[in-house]
């Protein structure tokens, strides 16, 4: 069987292992690629970064800030993505209380560790309630923070904090899509993932119980399965 190019691109504070199940799950269907979203400051410039070094065409999934540079790469070069999948996806525009939280963080002064202490305040957001207190997923959690880095994750807000709206887009896809979010999710909630859902044509949407933000660690199997069936349609 031919396997599929497939990029997994991760969401803020996140690198290769949120998606470290679906790796080993979809090695016999795909040949992934997990691109860094660290090192560039616009989601427009990290978009271009990935399609720059990606095959001529390939499967295309984002979780969170990985969802919004996915958008942004239909809206660049829709012709290149077989399959797209959006999860804990925001299509909105930043709230004013959400820029005002952003400058506060851009504006102070941030050490070396930030990153890291970041990620604990997070926990809470990022995790369903049950599994707030698992070590493993702290653990993961805190690696990933530590390699994206205080430097990264200025640049990862400065992209978010300036997006587009990429709400006017969702029409013009018309690769299958699956949108797939959590049902605790308090970050991206629900409601914004029915809408991505209604605006794409050829779209499913699957809401996953006992999660928060972070599905493809907190429900692995659930999502392996998901995206296993969308990359074998």
């Amino acid at each position: 069987m031919k396997k599929t190019p497939l990029l997994l691109l991760p969401g803020t504070l996140c690198n290769e292992e949120l998606w470290k199940p679906q790796i080993d799950a979809l090695q016999e269907l795909a040949i992934s690629h997990v691109p860094d979203l660290s090192k560039i400051d616009t989601i427009k410039g990290l978009a271009v970064d990935v399609l720059e070094k990606a095959p001529k065409q390939f499967a295309l999934a984002g979780l969170s800030l990985g969802g919004i540079v996915a958008l942004e790469i239909m809206r660049l070069a829709p012709e290149r993505v077989l399959k797209l999948a959006l999860i804990d996806t925001n299509p909105f525009l930043p709230t004013e209380k959400q820029q005002a939280g952003w400058q506060e963080v851009l504006t102070s002064d941030l050490s070396a560790d930030f990153a890291v202490k970041m990620t604990e305040k997070l926990i809470s957001s990022l995790f369903h309630i049950e599994q707030q207190d698992d070590p493993e997923l702290q653990e993961t959690l805190y690696r990933m923070a530590a390699s994206v880095g205080t430097d990264g994750y200025i640049n990862q807000l400065k992209a978010v904090k300036s997006r587009e709206e990429q709400t006017t887009i969702l029409s013009a896809i018309q690769c299958p899509t699956i949108i797939v979010v959590g049902k605790q999710d308090t970050v991206c909630p629900p409601s914004m993932s029915e809408y991505l859902h209604e605006q794409i044509a050829h779209s499913e949407l699957h809401l996953i119980d006992q999660a928060a933000h972070l599905p493809t660690l907190e429900q692995p199997v659930i999502v392996n399965e998901l995206m296993k069936k969308w990359l074998s349609n």
